[in-house]
Formats: C-alpha cells, sequence, structure tokens
C-alpha cells in the first residue's frame, strides 16, 4: 500500500546571490503541475533592500519572505531553514537553481513508492550562468561513480556510504528529506562547503536510505566564482576534506564498513579534483595553491 499525500512540499531558499536569479528560482516553483508546495526564502541580510520589496508585493499566499536579523552563514541558514519546517517533506534548494514543472510531482511519486526513505535523489541537469546546459569533468566523474540508474531505487548501508565517499555524486539543492528524519542529524560545524557529503554519511552511517529517482527535473547551476570554486585554488575546500575524509574512514570502520573506511582513506576523486586545478594555479603562478593542491593530491 503507498503511503498517504505528504502534503505540500516546503521549498526553502537560503538567499544571498544575485536577486534576479532568485526570482527566476521562485518562478519555477510556481510552475510546478502539482499545486501543492510552499516556498520560504529566508535571506541572509543580502543587502539589497529591493529583495524585501519585490516579495512584498507577491500575491502568492504559498510564498513567503524571512529575512534574517543577523548574517548567519551558510550552515547556520541552512538550520534556520530547517528550524522553519513543519511538514512531512522539505529541500533547501539554491536561490539560482531551477525546477523543472514536473519535479514536485516526480518527488512525490518516489516519496509514494518509498515512504520510509529519508532521502529522495532525482535526475539533475547542469546548466550554466546563462541557462545553457553544460556537462563538466566533475559531473562527469558524479555520473560515472553513482553508476547507471534506470528507475527508482532506495539505496542504504555500507554500499551507499562507499558510493558517496568514493565521488559525493549527489546534488545538494535537489534534495528532499523526510523532514522528521533529517532534524535527527545535526549539521557538522567547520565544514560550509562539504557539510552535505557529512550529513549524508552521518544519516547512512545511522541507517537512514536514499532514494534515486533518475527523472531529470531539476537544473542545477554551476558557476565559475561559485563559494567552494574561488576557495579551490588557495587550498581551503581541500584542507577541510582532508580533515573530514580522515574522519569518515574512522566512523565508517567503527561501524565495521572497511570498504568505505579505505575508500574514505583513499578519496581517490578529491585528489583528482586537486589535480585537475594543477595547471590553471601553475598557469596563473600561485605557488601556494601549487603547494597545497600537490599535498592534497598526496598526502596519506
Amino acid at each position: 500500500m503507498s503511503a498517504p499525500d505528504p502534503g505540500p512540499l516546503e521549498v526553502f531558499v537560503p538567499f544571498w546571490g544575485d536577486p534576479a536569479l532568485l526570482y527566476a528560482t521562485v518562478e519555477s516553483v510556481k510552475a510546478q503541475t502539482d499545486p501543492e508546495w510552499t516556498v520560504v526564502v529566508v535571506d541572509d541580510c543580502y543587502p539589497d533592500p529591493s529583495v524585501a520589496e519585490h516579495f512584498a508585493a507577491e500575491t502568492d499566499p504559498r510564498i513567503r519572505y524571512v529575512r534574517n536579523e543577523t548574517n548567519l552563514g551558510i550552515t547556520d541558514n541552512y538550520q534556520r531553514c530547517r528550524d522553519l519546517a513543519s511538514g512531512e517533506l522539505m529541500m533547501f534548494m539554491g536561490c539560482d537553481d531551477l525546477m523543472h514543472p514536473t519535479f514536485v510531482e516526480t518527488v512525490k511519486a518516489a516519496h509514494r513508492e518509498f515512504p520510509d526513505a529519508a532521502t529522495i535523489q532525482v535526475g539533475v541537469r547542469v546548466i550554466d550562468e546563462h541557462d545553457a546546459p553544460i556537462d563538466p569533468l566533475t559531473d562527469k566523474v558524479k555520473r560515472a561513480v553513482r553508476g547507471r540508474i534506470t528507475q527508482r531505487t532506495e539505496l542504504g548501508g555500507e554500499a551507499l556510504a562507499t558510493s558517496l565517499l568514493r565521488g559525493a555524486w549527489h546534488y545538494w539543492p535537489a534534495l528532499v528529506f523526510r523532514t522528521e528524519r533529517v532534524r535527527a542529524y545535526p549539521f557538522r560545524e567547520g565544514l560550509p562547503i562539504i557539510q552535505d557529503l557529512a550529513l549524508l554519511i552521518d544519516m547512512t552511517v545511522a541507517g537512514e536510505t536514499l532514494v534515486v529517482d533518475p527523472t531529470v527535473c531539476f537544473s542545477y547551476r554551476r558557476h565559475t566564482q561559485s563559494a567552494s570554486a574561488t576557495s579551490l585554488l588557495h587550498g581551503n575546500r581541500f584542507s577541510d576534506e582532508r580533515r573530514y575524509y580522515a574522519a569518515a574512514a574512522e566512523q565508517a570502520a567503527g561501524r565495521g564498513w572497511t570498504r568505505a573506511a579505505r575508500t574514505a582513506r583513499i578519496r581517490w576523486t578529491s585528489r583528482l579534483h586537486a589535480v585537475t586545478l594543477l595547471p590553471t594555479a601553475a598557469r596563473r603562478r600561485e605557488r601556494t595553491a601549487v603547494r597545497s593542491l600537490l599535498a592534497h593530491a598526496l598526502e596519506r
């Protein structure tokens, strides 16, 4: 027997960025074939009063705008969104990403088939700043690591942990969570760029499952100047990754998951990522970045 209808999908949009892209994000939600959704834009004190004015003129009662009293930063703003959630299903949608019209419909169908799964990942198309489809190496690797999935599939246990630790093939802004389950796991402090992987691993180790629905119904935008991209050449992300993967290896080993622990220690896709950035760092003559990238690629 299928699960009862979960009610509206709660779409939280943590905002700090380009207002025009934010408005396009909200419009993509408004275009859903399934009208059972709500949107809460959580403005982390972006210095543009026109954003508040824009949403003050919004007439759709399903859309709310809230502004934090102070700038919370990435992790704490996600926590604020989670604290505001009250429904069965929620997500942290990127403020520049786009839903395709069937996103909510697809997510609810996956939830009905796998009502106990804590997380749902739909198929994703990657786009650039101009909405054009792109397929960079990062996303080719994600597909290769995840493997081919042609129908809704529930994943869990050591197999899921190993797969995520090998390549982090998920797309955080497209993930939908059962609210009561995602609330049970705190965000890790000090990991602003890879906290999504840490959260998914914590959930998986605790026994939660993730459903992959390969239906492409979400566009994830890649920016050359994103928070993760701008930190790469200077090693911020990679130092966080080394620290996290070492902790994840211990976590998996403590669960008796030897394959997952070994994968975390090897972290070959993370090393490969650093190698692909070396030519850029060398061309820019950023010697500190070169040393940091080499250390990440070679350090055991």
